[in-house]
This record gives structure tokens, sequence and C-alpha cells, in this order.
């Protein structure tokens, strides 16, 4: 008698729209949302509504 487990710890990120395991991300530094590993890495710390939501970087302040 064995028991079939149809567990899903899937996510979908909220700034690029991949499933991932969910115990491999990060939340958005703003709202808590879940945002993956690979996004992190590539320097995401915020989802995409929130990055619309920000006010933009003048262009004589970019580097």
């Amino acid at each position: 008698m064995t028991t079939e487990l149809h567990e899903h710890d899937g996510m979908i990120c909220r700034a690029c729209g991949k499933e991932e395991r969910a115990s491999e991300g990060y939340p958005c530094v703003k709202c808590g949302t879940f945002i993956c590993q690979i996004c992190n890495m590539r320097g995401v710390e915020k989802c995409k509504s929130c990055a619309q939501k920000e006010i933009p970087m003048p262009k004589w302040l970019e580097d």
C-alpha cells in the first residue's frame, strides 16, 4: 500500500514569470512577493509591479 504524494512547492516569479521551487527564491524588497534565485543573481530586487510604480531615475543621474 503506497500513498502517492501530489505536493507542489512551485511559485511563480513576479519578475520573470517562470515557476521555480518556493524554497529557492527571495522576497521583493518592497512588497515581499516571490522573486526566483536566477532573477536575484541578475540583480533584480523588486517585482515587476513595484518596479513600474517606482519613479524613474533622471538621465543625468545615471552612470
